[in-house]
């Protein structure tokens, strides 16, 4: 096991690394910019180093600086949480340079993870349902233009090294698209450094639903069920919850014995998503792997009773997945989360500022990972996390229950927060049917949810 591990992220991920270490018997660093001085990552972790002023790309994103702070320290490991340098395969290969463990998949599997359509390529490969679309990079207007002609509009336009929306259009007609793939090769150049445009068959209403994976060292992949992430505005998730209303007993083994072949066969350690795309006759078709922790890993922590976190760990220091995971592996009860972000839960404005009181529920079957506290501020310059808020039931009704009385015990003051939509969400007849997917939110605000 390690000795001592650098966490190069903040917030509440951060805090939630630090509690797996701590139980792990394992020393902590945490690394902060500027305008995190007094967050409680900070506060909790054994030592901890400003690595520069409040923008990322300065501080959380700097690679000499986090590689510095860990040579510093004399740490064992690296542990990315989820977001900044996480998914980046040439920090992985800095740390390994450097004789520092990275707490993750191999750069030679995050690259091509990372690679939107050499991903498509593997898990078509192993017998993994993929959307129709290119075979590789779109050369030109005019390949792309005679694709969408071959597969049928509406497609869409997603960018090779995407993520979280970005780089992505909808195209429903011929006389659209190239002035579309120009503005997407754009923002994707501008948020990815990278141009690349593939094009996917569009699913007009999807369900978007992800596959939690663990692979060890040793070559051995398991999966750990399904999280239902439709409820989701501009790509961006809101709420997730575990298992899926959608899911089958029948497609989650038949897709998770294609995902552990898939994985197997690239070779991947560590925890992952596989996100999919579900149509409405109930078929999934695969998109993106995130070479990751998630956010909404709680929940299937909750399900599974396995901590994903510690996992992560125990994995890098090289035990075995028979050594970590219950035998049989199994789901029990229901688990949801919501996403407490610092937003105005009318219009989306992002709500940055001082938290003057808070109250955080409590009780059986409730879980709040967060780095909030009263007189704590939420700094403009990260996203607007302010907590998870997680619940877990015998079934999908308790959870829902449970979660209702969890907001109504949630206190924020000081900001606005999405407190108020998500109990709009919890109390919609179709959320509690189980009957949606990735239009709820349009269908629940109208056209000013931005979806």
């Amino acid at each position: 096991m390690f000795r001592k591990i650098l966490i190069a992220n903040r917030g509440e991920i951060a805090l939630r690394v630090i509690c797996a270490c701590k139980e792990l018997g394992i020393k902590t660093v945490a690394v902060y910019s500027e305008a995190d001085r007094n967050g409680l990552h900070v506060r909790f972790a054994d030592e901890a180093i400003c690595i520069g002023p409040a923008k990322s790309s300065r501080s959380y994103l700097d690679i000499p600086a986090v590689i510095s702070a860990a040579e510093i320290t004399n740490v064992d490991a690296v542990h990315p949480g989820y977001g900044f340098l996480s998914e980046n395969a040439d920090f992985a290969e800095v740390c390994e340079m450097s004789q520092i463990k990275f707490i993750g998949p191999k750069p030679d599997v995050i690259r091509t993870m990372g690679l939107k359509q050499r991903a498509r390529a593997v898990m078509e490969e192993h017998g993994v349902p993929i959307l129709p679309g290119s075979k590789g990079i779109l050369g030109s207007a005019d390949e792309a233009l005679s694709l969408a002609e071959k597969i049928g509009y509406p497609v869409m336009l997603k960018a090779a090294a995407g993520g979280g929306g970005r780089g992505m259009r909808i195209v429903r007609s011929a006389a659209d698209l190239p002035n579309l793939l120009v503005q997407a090769q754009s923002e994707a150049a501008a948020a990815f450094t990278c141009g690349d445009m593939y094009m996917e068959k569009l699913i007009e209403a999807p369900r978007h639903i992800e596959f939690q994976i663990l692979g060890d060292e040793h070559g051995d992949v398991q999966v750990l069920g399904e999280r239902e992430c439709s409820i989701q505005r501009r790509h961006q998730k809101l709420l997730e919850e575990s298992p899926s209303p959608a899911v089958s007993a029948r497609l989650r083994k038949k897709i998770g014995d294609s995902l552990r072949k898939a994985m197997k066969a690239i070779g991947y350690s560590n925890a992952g998503t596989i996100e999919f795309l579900m149509d409405e006759t109930g078929n999934l078709y695969f998109i993106e792997v995130n070479a990751r922790i998630q956010v909404e890993h709680p929940v299937t922590e909750f399900v599974t009773g396995v901590d994903l976190v510690k996992a992560q760990i125990r994995i890098a220091s090289g035990f075995r997945l028979k050594e970590i995971l219950p035998d049989p592996l199994f789901q029990r009860g229901h688990s949801i989360e919501c996403r407490i972000n610092a937003e105005n839960p009318e219009t989306f404005a992002p709500s940055p500022g001082r938290i003057t009181g808070l109250n955080l529920p409590g009780g059986i079957g409730v879980r709040v990972d967060t780095a909030a506290y009263t007189d704590g501020v939420i700094p403009p310059y990260y996203d607007s996390l302010v907590a998870k808020l997680v619940v877990h039931g015998a079934d999908r009704g308790e959870a829902i229950d449970r979660m209702r009385r969890a907001l109504s015990m949630f206190v924020v003051e000081g900001i606005h927060t999405t407190i108020p939509l998500h109990e709009r969400i919890l109390e919609h007849p179709d959320f509690i049917a189980g009957q949606f997917d990735t239009t709820f939110l349009t269908k629940l605000l109208g056209p000013k949810s931005g979806h």
